[in-house]
């Protein structure tokens, strides 16, 4: 009864158009001191503890990496390079922006970061040589979802954040720890490598089967010159991920690295990005990482609400009883998933079902890395479909497409990214076996 009462009061409060994070705290409130006898001065500490966990500071570094890069020509470089190595294929321009999404993702870990930086620049070019909108649309849109299934990954941030510090008992008893996130970044890498291969795939099916252009092959010389260029942005995927393997620094110190290198190599080594724009990007990084850290403060009320009524339990109990094993629990999530991806964006769904959803699937046997995963590639398909798809929003922007245009551009790499879903739901040693083989 519990339950249903908090969902259908924050269902009704989203219903009306308010934001969700104030949704969330409205919620809070009102079943805090209407149904229960929590002194006031719990919900104050548990707004400002919620927010004080070292991981959340890898937000705001992470944004502040993905704008500079985005305004720092970047971008830019690795569309260069990706279209010396694969623009000679069927599609040549379209691969070379999969290749592109897929390089930059790997620096930035912004979703909607990577489909503007690279549908802005090579989009107009497809467009010019020859390529339908649609065609290039859908490439783009879908393929910048891997923003944040390659690391680092906000979103991956975010669930390590919703779970951290959570006591669950796996289904012989034993305590299971949540996933770190160090242990979502190394795992995202082959489920984000194999996504990639795999909208690649579908990119040059559809290319040769209506014959699209194709780029002249480039030379070893060009090639060459190329990456060299690129070099400085790509060393920044070794900066995060390989610091973060050899224990060099945590996560959230390699988030502030990449900031500053990425500060660095936009202003002082291409030179794209003078120190006037500077405090533009820092404003703009400013006003995101606010609005994220006021929806996790929110959903850190939610998550205590959750936990003081007992619901997370409850339901794993329930599941437990009625016979469900881990393979139906996995159907019912992905489906929720996808059902809140048309109404919320992924920060949300992830800070309000993960501390809900995890207790149950330790319960059930499930690893928490290749549930955090999981969860991952289901917001990517939400970032992908209307009504809410951000990706959709920020391609109709680039574009000059409808939502309803996109939507039809975009269902041959939706189909894709569904199928690569089951995948990664039923195979989970596509998530765990990297982890595994580096001692994690």
């Amino acid at each position: 009864m519990s339950a249903l009462i908090i969902f259908g009061l924050l269902i009704a409060l989203m219903l009306t158009g308010m934001p969700i994070s104030i949704s969330l705290g409205l919620t809070v409130l009102t079943f805090l001191f209407t149904m229960t006898e929590v002194p006031i001065d719990t919900v104050a500490l548990k707004l400002f503890t919620g927010i004080e966990k070292f991981e959340i500071m890898a937000i705001p570094f992470f944004i502040l990496a993905g704008n500079f890069l985005t305004h720092g020509g970047v971008a830019k470089r690795m569309i260069n390079f990706a279209t010396a190595s694969v623009g000679h294929w069927h599609g040549g321009l379209a691969l070379a922006g999969v290749f592109a999404c897929a390089l930059f993702a790997a620096v930035s870990g912004s979703s909607p970061a990577t489909v503007v930086a690279i549908g802005s620049v090579i989009l107009p070019a497809m467009v010019a040589q020859g390529f339908p909108k649609q065609f290039g649309a859908g490439v783009i849109t879908t393929s910048g979802a891997l923003g944040i299934l390659i690391p680092p990954s906000i979103v991956m941030v975010m669930y390590a954040v919703a779970t951290s510090g959570m006591l669950v008992e796996g289904p012989d008893g034993e305590v299971v720890d949540a996933a770190s996130v160090g242990e979502l970044f190394i795992a995202g890498v082959v489920p984000g490598m194999m996504l990639a291969g795999f909208l690649a795939f579908t990119t040059w099916y559809r290319a040769r089967k209506n014959n699209y252009p194709r780029l002249p092959k480039a030379s070893f010389r060009e090639r060459w010159t190329a990456f060299r260029e690129a070099m400085w942005g790509l060393l920044l995927i070794i900066v995060v991920i390989g610091g973060i393997y050899a224990g060099i620094f945590t996560p959230t110190e390699a988030a502030a690295m990449s900031a500053v290198y990425a500060f660095v190599i936009s202003v002082f080594v291409y030179k794209d990005l003078t120190l006037r724009d500077v405090p533009r990007v820092l404003l703009a990084s400013a006003n995101m990482s606010a609005m994220l850290l006021y929806i996790i403060t929110n959903a850190v009320l939610f998550s205590f609400l959750m936990t003081h009524e007992g619901i997370p339990q409850a339901l794993g109990n329930w599941m437990v009883d009625a016979g469900l094993n881990w393979w139906m629990f996995l159907i019912i999530v992905n489906v929720l998933l996808l059902a809140a991806g048309n109404f919320m964006e992924p920060s949300s769904i992830v800070l309000i079902m993960a501390p809900i959803l995890f207790p149950v699937a330790v319960r059930l046997g499930i690893d928490p890395v290749h549930f955090g995963i999981m969860i991952v590639v289901n917001m990517e398909v939400g970032m992908c479909h209307p009504p809410v798809g951000l990706n959709l929003y920020v391609a109709s922007g680039i574009t000059k497409m409808g939502i309803t245009e996109l939507t039809v551009a975009v269902w041959p790499w939706l189909l894709t990214m569904l199928i690569f879903l089951v995948l990664i739901t039923y195979v989970p040693a596509i998530t765990l076996t990297l982890p595994g083989l580096l001692g994690m």
